[in-house]
Parts: structure tokens; sequence; C-alpha cells
């Protein structure tokens, strides 16, 4: 069977630490999302922010990951825009994340794994909010080191989750770094997994064929877990069940 076609957004114009002489403003991409994507069979397409015609995209696509990255504007969910410790915004690539998320759940069919900031931009499209800074509601930060880097936290899964189905647990050691995290669940949403300290780690669209959105990036571990590579083989499996079933209907 073909290998399917898995849509990747990266990062913003100015997000990247890539260094030139030659030019200011990149597009890039973590190589672990590709990776985890080539090992489960597929065939990554990188989208830059700024795409906006989706009706002429998404049928090229079988599945889509939206990535980790800086933190969404405020504005987009009625935040605050104030606080001291948001990450400078891509409003380039806000506009065109959020557009992609609403687009695909509209649509209800193609494949959509979400990580990080990709969780917390389904949740604004679908009309949730986030908290600007998890230590602002925690007196304990579990979900990074003490230089603000990667951290293994345990996740608590429901069992009647697709994450428990696809991962074959229920409680895992997760890489995390994120220093945001939702608020209010978007309509719709239903939270699947939680962290130790009650933030939320996962949420999932009852009634979609295959909708995952993690808080934690299992890229980072991939290579090495199974059970989070997994995430990325189901994805792959289900994108190239759907590229096959959209070839005979």
């Amino acid at each position: 069977m073909t290998k399917p076609y898995i849509g990747i957004t990266t990062g913003g114009r100015s997000e990247g630490y890539i260094k030139s002489r030659h030019y200011e403003e990149f597009y890039s991409l973590p190589a672990p999302y590709v990776d985890a994507v080539r090992r489960a069979g597929g065939i990554p397409l990188l989208i830059a922010p700024g795409e906006s015609e989706w009706e002429e995209i998404l049928p090229l696509l079988d599945g889509v990951i939206v990535t980790g990255g800086t933190d969404i504007d405020p504005a987009e969910y009625g935040g605050d825009r104030l606080n001291p410790h948001l990450l400078p915004a891509d409003r380039e690539r806000d506009r065109s994340e959020l557009g992609l998320a609403r687009r695909l759940l509209d649509e209800g069919e193609t494949p959509l794994l979400c990580i990080c900031r990709g969780l917390q931009v389904l949740n604004v499209a679908a009309g949730g909010t986030l908290h600007e800074h998890i230590p602002d509601i925690r007196d304990d930060d579990i979900h990074r080191n003490e230089a603000g880097l990667w951290a293994m936290q345990e996740v608590h899964v429901e069992s009647d989750s697709l994450i428990a189905e696809v991962m074959g647990l229920t409680a895992l050691s997760a890489s995390s770094g994120h220093h945001q995290a939702v608020k209010a669940v978007a309509p719709g949403l239903r939270v699947v997994a939680s962290a130790a300290d009650g933030i939320i780690e996962a949420l999932e669209k009852p009634g979609h064929p295959w909708l995952i959105a993690v808080q934690w990036h299992p890229e980072v571990t991939a290579g090495q877990d199974p059970s989070q590579q997994a995430l990325f083989d189901a994805l792959a499996q289900k994108a190239r069940e759907a590229r096959h079933e959209r070839a005979i209907g």
C-alpha cells in the first residue's frame, strides 16, 4: 500500500535558533518529528506558517501533525497579554494553525495528532482557553526542569481513551517542557490524561475517527520508547487506511 503523506506544521519565521550570515528568518522544525513519521512508514510534508488555502492543501494530505512551539497570542482566547512570562507570539503561525485546526474540526475526517502547542491550538480553535504560565497557578512546576527545559513527568491516562488503546498504557512517563496549559476545555473535547498536579495532559474529540492531542512531547523519546512511537505509528496507519478508502471510493 502507498505510504501516507503526513503534513507537519513548522515553527514560525522568527522562532528558531538557526544562525546565518545571509538570512535572518527561517521556517524550521526539530528533526525528531520527521524521524518519528518516517519510522511510522509515513512521508513527512512540512507546512510553513502563512498558509490559508486549506481547501486546496488538505486533499493532498492523509494525516496532520500540529507541532510544539511558541505561545499563542492570548488575544486569541481572551487571556492576559501582559503576563511577563509569555514567549513572543508569532501571529502568522497563530492565524495559520488556528485556521487549520478549525478546518480539520469542521471536516471531522483527517487523522490528527496535536503536540504541546498543538494541543493548545486545538483547544483555542474549538473555543477553549489557556493558563498563560503554570507557576502562576501551581507552587511546584513539574513540567520543566530547573533550567526550563525537558523534564520526565508521570501522566495518568483514562483507560477508555484512544491514547490508552494506542499506547497500551494508562500510566506513563513522558518528556515535558511546557509552561502553559489548558484552562477551560473547549466544548466537544474530552480530557483523557492528566499530570500529578491536575494539569491537563491530553484531549480527544469523541466521535472523531482519529484525533489525539498531547501536552507532552512524544517525538523526543519516540526513538527509544515504543509506547511514544506508537502515537506516530497509529496516526500513520489510520492515514494509510484513509488514503486507501479514498482511492477505492
